[in-house]
């Protein structure tokens, strides 16, 4: 499907420089642009691929300024956000792909079970008793859904999902391939004779509306009550969400991310990769942590940055790493003072 500059335009509210009738079909990152595609300059760092794109069409933001020739067959839509302009087209490309459909009658779905309209269930999933599914829900092959679960409209099972039972799936969910969501939490008493003896764990997950969960994310269920991520939170592939742990709205993590037992997280935080957080922290709202800190201590300052293991605040961590950096040299001068000091104080 073709469409225009002007068309593109109005649906971003942007404006267009150029032709308005210069029309794409496809999609291209700025420096594999090619005739007939839709590219997008948001980073700085890429400004230089705009020169010598072969895109036709650049979204890019109101306030570029060209410092030399852009090429002869590029038009330009000028946006607010060009990122997130980008992000709206993406949304818009992905929407238009023909989705599933039917339930395979290589499924199994238990006659207690209530389903929704327009489903697509694939081959080979399961679902369990009394299990409540939504209209419009995607359940791709080889998901297990477990007794008494509940899922809400227009959420999407990639294949491979599990989900224990009596675990709740808000509106408008992405569970990707291989998660795991309602697993046991890691609950074990230390015994006098030196075993372990496993503590039930008898809570669920909630996972309230438009949360999105990376493939081969862990969710553990709650000892007691609910491990809960509110509405709109966002983790990426690999991470592990201990049992009773509170995730605020908003929030997002990326990969490879660990959240020990009843941590509570505030809105709106962001999280890098690789970062630990024992248990029982609060994280307050509007925290950034940067990728592979290590937060032994309660966040509480709202819309702190905090870096490093143990994380601090990131103007200290800063001036730290440039000391860290120095190090070496720092050592040698203490060393050749130290043997200049011994030469003017001899030993008594």
């Amino acid at each position: 499907m073709e469409f225009t500059a002007r068309q593109i335009a109005e649906l971003l509210g942007g404006t267009v420089e150029g032709n308005p009738d210069a029309r794409v079909s496809n999609l291209s990152k700025i420096e594999e642009g090619i005739p007939g595609t839709l590219t997008f300059l948001a980073n700085p760092a890429y400004t230089k691929y705009i020169y010598t794109t072969g895109a036709t069409l650049a979204i890019v933001s109101k306030h570029f300024i060209p410092d030399k020739p852009l090429p002869d067959e590029l038009t330009l839509i000028r946006v607010e956000d060009p990122y997130d302009a980008f992000a709206k087209l993406l949304e818009l490309h992905d929407s238009m792909k023909d989705k599933k459909s039917g339930i395979s009658s290589q499924s199994f779905v238990s006659a207690s079970s209530k389903l929704g309209s327009d489903l697509y269930i694939g081959e080979f999933a399961f679902i369990g008793e009394n299990v409540e599914i939504g209209d419009k829900v995607q359940i791709y092959p080889q998901v297990y859904i477990g007794d008494h679960v509940k899922i809400g409209n227009e959420t999407v099972l990639y294949p491979g999902v599990r989900i224990y039972h009596n675990c709740l799936i808000g509106n408008n969910c992405t569970i990707h391939g291989g998660a795991v969501i309602g697993s046991d939490g890691f609950g074990f008493a230390p015994q006098d004779d030196k075993n372990y003896r496993k503590v039930p764990q008898v809570g669920n997950v909630i996972l309230e509306d438009n949360v999105e969960i990376g493939a081969n994310t862990t969710i553990d269920r709650a000892t007691i009550g609910s491990t809960l991520l509110r509405r709109g939170v966002k983790l990426d592939n690999l991470i592990q969400v201990a049992h009773n742990v509170e995730i605020g709205e908003n929030t997002v993590m990326a990969a490879q991310t660990g959240l020990s037992g009843s941590s509570k997280f505030g809105k709106n935080c962001m999280v890098g990769g690789q970062v630990g957080f024992v248990g029982h922290l609060v994280v307050a709202d509007n925290v950034k942590v940067g990728a592979r800190s290590g937060v032994e201590n309660s966040l509480t300052k709202e819309g702190g940055m905090y870096f490093g293991a143990p994380a601090i605040d990131v103007s200290k961590a800063r001036r730290n790493y440039v000391h860290w950096r120095n190090l070496d040299d720092i050592v040698r001068k203490l060393t050749s003072l130290e043997k200049q000091v011994k030469k003017l104080i001899p030993d008594e």
